[in-house]
């Protein structure tokens, strides 16, 4: 008997609608897309290879009418599903319920060509009922929703492929351009310049300790007189006081006022006031609020938290989980409430909530983010998710109970306590607390928050009970003075962005949608736009010079506003409001009041100029310094460059973090070349540190002008660093290999030495990595044959060198800084991270080592490495250094590089 075909994206999602669907169904994988726009030039049908736009994959000079092929790696599976539509009496198409899904359903379409009966069923969550409701309201593909997918599609194609070559010219090749990706690059870059205007500024203060009841409680000078006290949020970003009716103090002040008040001794309190107030439940997660809580709570990256999210989906665990919107369904609202009654009880429950959803351009149609089976805790689920799932699972469950929750009962208390200062002046210090009287949605759940000071604010704080007119003193009285101090502050330049502070102004902008902010951020951080200090995203000199390019030929194509009414326009497709092939002509052609992408690119590829960051003027020689974008990465320009005006930066210097002082310094390093560790008492030959393209390394004596010999040079190894690493350790460096003595057995030589992988011990063709017990340049014969004797190990197996070890607080395990086969890493464990290069992996922080797992962890897995049969070199970090000449012949001559061709990347 013939059955139904119902094709979704993942196979994951097919066996998990197998459970719920009988034998009359038959589900497949389509595996995501099964064809999209040409990829590559080997991919571009033969019939438009020769159009000037052949390799865009759209027709630019007509209807802009895309060309799609199935890549390579789906034509077996679009075999497979035309196989099993031989024998289908009808087919249901399944993909997720948005404008992707609604892509992938028409693509099925078009590539399959069934002829028999075809709908699309829609659900928002995989349970037994929807997939059934769902079939029953079966319906046709939705041309308005592929009509806005398509015009997405194609606009970041348009906007990819024509303004990325302008980079690739302009600023380096391999760059790339996407309508939202280089929007939020914008974003980081302009905080990135606010932090380089910023103007810090000093203040200071008092902080009071007092102890009654048995607790302790701390009150901030607040007023002097009848005048407040200046505070951080009296000064503007240039550090300029802007603060009406302030007293600013300074240290000394600060300092004066303290020896009088603890002179004017005893103190009172002036005011108690307590205020009831109530504390609201936060909505049920949308997609955005999901990434940034699970960021907060959780420390998951954004990848991270989707790739949970996408199998909890899959499982029928949780509703579809790209949403903007906070509705939950009149079923979800029913069970919730049964829930909380038996859960919680009837006092933590007053009707149901709804939340009024806040995003620009939301889809209403759909739900929030919520458990499918509200009575399963996670607690329950334990023997069914775990690791990332259970967690996030637990966060998803919490946050739509406590949704549903009547709202918490606090009581804050301000009081205020004053004593005598100079002149009569009275000084008052203000301590605030919060008693919760009942907890209410607190029971199950608390919203996090991007500032850690806020969140503390939201703590409970009781104070004890005081009242009008008690006295204070260091002795015999109820409220005890245990301290007082003058407090020292600076003020902050704005914090840099973090992944969830990014979405959540990526969303308050309108900017993106709930499926794009995940790869948006993979993508500029893959690209080299950004990198990481701990959480927050750092812009590299690449995306400074590349988005003052776009913003300055290209501005309104990266302005918020605009990108934000292009989300707006493709929303109007989605319903039927607007002509797609409209929006894409003005887009990209003009009209008489704008100008459009093709003739801006025009106008910059003729105009643009190579965009140079001022750094400052170099006090000494009054030229200015620059940064330039290299082959190689950012460098430091003096003036017009040449030798001795040039030096290279690490590729983790954060632009606001370049004073014109640490420039001229790097300048002045690299043109007085390498440093001299001291004499080699053998060869009588200088020993030099030297820091190449591919790291430190020490060198004997100096490169031949013309010899092709190379002279002996070594990486450094373990803790070393360019500025620690002594000349006794440069010149055992230098001696490797070293040989331990003969095989008895065989008679062949063994030596141990330090290859690209790390250090090992060698027998003919036999190597062995050392253990990390063993020291290089102390292992005998004796502990070489033994290593030799036991079974050969994989690369992952050996033991990898410890650098050092970071204790984790609060009784964490430990993480690791290992020295591994590619270069130092982070571990904790379960999850390995590259230290990058410019980085001291022996001096490392601990908030920067978790910031680098964390990135690893939602990063997409790496490419298997392929492997060479190239036998351990002492010289991996020194193969072809360069080196700057200098007051001693040139040390290194720079080797002559392959000329490969560039790998130009595109946005689309």
């Amino acid at each position: 008997m013939a059955k139904t075909l119902v094709i979704v994206e993942s196979p994951t999602k097919a066996r998990t609608l197998e459970r719920f669907l009988g034998d009359k169904y038959v589900v497949r994988s389509s595996y995501g897309h099964v064809r999209d726009l040409p990829d590559s030039a080997s991919q571009v049908p033969a019939e438009i290879k020769k159009q000037k736009w052949g390799r865009l994959g759209v027709d630019t000079d007509g209807d802009f009418k895309p060309y799609y092929v199935v890549p390579d790696d789906k034509r077996k599976n679009v075999a497979e599903l035309k196989t099993a539509l031989k024998g289908a009496s009808s087919v249901m198409l399944a993909t997720d319920p948005d404008r992707e899904g609604e892509s992938i359903s028409w693509h099925l379409l078009q590539v399959l060509n069934p002829k028999v009966p075809v709908k699309r069923i829609v659900f928002h969550e995989i349970t037994k009922k929807a997939v059934e409701q769902a079939i029953l309201e079966a319906h046709d593909v939705d041309d308005n929703l592929v009509r806005a997918q398509e015009s997405r599609r194609i606009l970041d194609r348009l906007y990819g492929y024509t303004l990325s070559p302008v980079l690739w010219k302009k600023v380096q090749t391999g760059l790339s351009a996407g309508r939202v990706q280089s929007v939020a690059v914008r974003l980081i870059v302009d905080r990135e310049e606010e932090r380089l205007a910023f103007r810090g500024a000093r203040y200071a203060d008092l902080d009071a300790q007092f102890s009654a009841e048995g607790r302790t409680f701390g009150g901030t000078l607040t007023r002097v007189g009848d005048v407040r006290v200046a505070s951080g949020k009296d000064f503007d970003q240039q550090g300029v006081l802007t603060g009406k009716n302030v007293r600013l103090l300074s240290d000394a002040d600060a300092a004066s006022l303290a020896d009088a008040l603890n002179r004017n001794l005893p103190w009172s309190v002036t005011s108690v006031e307590a205020k009831p107030g109530v504390e609201r439940p936060a909505a049920p997660f949308t997609t955005s609020t999901l990434t940034q809580e699970a960021s907060r709570k959780l420390g998951f990256s954004t990848q991270r938290t989707m790739q949970a999210a996408q199998r909890l989906f899959q499982d029928g665990h949780i509703s579809y989980h790209r949403t903007d919107s906070t509705t939950l369904s009149d079923e979800a609202l029913s069970a919730s409430a049964s829930a909380i009654r038996e859960m919680f009880g009837n006092d933590y429950y007053a009707g149901p909530r709804r939340y009024a959803t806040k995003v620009k351009n939301a889809q209403e149609a759909h739900e929030a983010i919520r458990p499918t089976a509200f009575t399963s805790a996670a607690a329950a689920l334990e023997g069914v998710l775990a690791g990332d799932d259970l967690r996030l699972y637990e966060l998803i469950w919490k946050r739509t109970m406590a949704s549903q929750m009547v709202d918490a009962r606090v009581l804050r208390t301000t009081i205020e306590i004053s004593g005598t200062a100079t002149n009569n002046q009275r000084a008052v210090f203000t301590a605030s607390g919060k008693a919760i009287e009942f907890a209410g949605f607190r029971r199950a759940y608390v919203e996090g928050s991007d500032d850690p000071s806020a969140e503390l604010e939201e703590q409970e704080t009781v104070l004890p009970v005081l009242t009008v007119g008690e006295r204070i003193n260091r002795a015999q009285t109820r409220v005890l003075l245990t301290g007082l101090e003058s407090k020292s502050h600076e003020t902050s330049p704005p914090a840099r962005y973090t992944e969830a502070s990014l979405i959540k102004e990526l969303e308050r902008i309108g900017v993106g949608r709930p499926s794009t902010f995940a790869a948006t951020i993979g993508t500029i951080e893959r690209r080299g736009y950004v990198f990481r200090q701990g959480k927050a995203l750092v812009p590299s000199f690449t995306a400074f010079a590349v988005t003052r390019l776009l913003r300055e030929h290209f501005g309104d194509l990266i302005d918020v506003e605009f990108t934000a009414e292009m989300e707006e326009d493709l929303d109007q497709i989605s319903r039927g409001e607007r002509e797609w092939l409209d929006f894409i002509k003005q887009f990209y052609r003009g009209d008489k009041n704008h100008r459009g992408l093709e003739e801006a690119v025009k106008q910059a590829q003729e105009n643009a100029e190579y965009p140079l960051i001022d750094v400052g003027v170099d006090p000494a020689s009054g030229e200015k310094i620059r940064v330039r974008i290299g082959r190689f990465g950012p460098f430091l320009q003096q003036g017009e460059g040449g030798p001795g005006k040039t030096a290279g930066l690490p590729p983790t210097q954060a632009p606001a973090d370049l004073t014109i002082e640490k420039a001229v310094t790097l300048i002045r390093l690299k043109a007085a070349g390498p440093r001299t560790l001291g004499d080699d008492p053998k060869t009588g030959m200088k020993v030099y540190v030297i820091n190449g393209r591919f790291g430190v390394y020490v060198q004997l004596g100096e490169t031949p002008e013309k010899s092709k010999e190379k002279p002996r040079r070594s990486s450094l190894i373990g803790s070393m660093t360019e500025a620690s690493v002594t000349l006794e350790e440069a010149l055992k460096l230098l001696e490797l290999p070293r040989d331990l003595g003969a095989d008895p057995e065989s008679g062949e030589v063994i030596v141990a030495g330090l290859g690209r992988f790390g250090p090992y011990i060698k027998k003919g063709d036999d190597y062995r990595s050392l253990e990390e017990s063993d020291d290089l340049f102390t292992v005998d014969l004796e502990r070489a044959l033994a290593l030799l004797a036991a079974p050969k190990r994989s690369s992952r197996q050996a033991a990898k060198r410890v650098i050092r070890k970071i204790e984790v607080p609060d009784g964490g395990a430990a993480l690791q800084v290992l020295e591994g086969r590619f270069g130092p890493y982070v571990t904790d464990g379960e999850t390995n991270a590259s230290i990058p290069r410019g980085v001291d992996p022996g001096t490392i922080s601990l908030e920067d080592a978790q910031g680098l797992l964390e990135a690893r962890r939602g990063a997409p897995p790496r490419e298997k490495r392929g492997r060479r049969a190239a036998k351990p070199s002492r010289k991996s970090a020194a193969k072809a250094a360069p080196v700057a000449k200098s007051k001693v012949k040139a040390l290194a001559k720079p080797k002559a590089a392959a000329r490969k061709k560039a790998v130009r990347t595109r946005a689309s």
